[in-house]
């Protein structure tokens, strides 16, 4: 059987876009267990809850929710267990130097497959106000506006 290659997204957190000010973005590989990875290839998981965390010098990621695999026997795994992420020492050191720091969070932005192995892209945030997410929704619609309009003007409709 051939070696997939290339990036195919299984799940993706838009809201954490909306909610946070996304700060730095890091790849992790995830240590997993086979039904979780069959649950993966099927397509099935929800980033909306998660988060990760430093502890002890390892990185993991919990609240992820990866559903059981249908066709699992008692293997099938826990659905929102600890999952560990594998960073290199210097990426786990600058992540626990600015969660501790800065108060920034580290939340998941996407859960993927990169050429038959599963990642996860996680990001250090720091929390929006509601004003920046009413000004941050304004801003997008005056640009949408912005162009529609220009658009309706090079075609010459008034």
């Amino acid at each position: 059987m051939p070696r997939e290659t290339g990036r195919k997204v299984i799940a993706q957190n838009k809201k954490a876009r909306h909610d946070y000010h996304i700060e730095d973005t890091f790849e992790a590989g995830l240590v997993l267990v086979g039904t979780e990875v069959k649950s993966l290839r099927a397509g099935r998981a929800s980033l909306v809850d998660g988060f990760g965390e430093i502890e002890n010098g390892e990185a993991w990621l919990l609240q992820v929710h990866i559903p059981g695999y249908s066709q699992g026997s008692w293997t099938n795994h826990e659905s929102r267990r600890r999952r560990k992420m594998l960073l290199n020492r210097h990426e786990i050191d600058k992540i626990e130097h600015k969660v501790q720091a800065k108060g920034l969070t580290l939340i998941p932005l996407s859960l993927y497959f990169s050429d038959g192995n599963a990642k996860v892209e996680i990001a250090l945030a720091r929390g929006k106000k509601q004003y920046d997410k009413r000004h941050a929704i304004a801003e997008r619609q005056f640009k949408a506006d912005a162009q529609r309009e220009i658009g309706r003007r090079l075609k010459g409709i008034r």
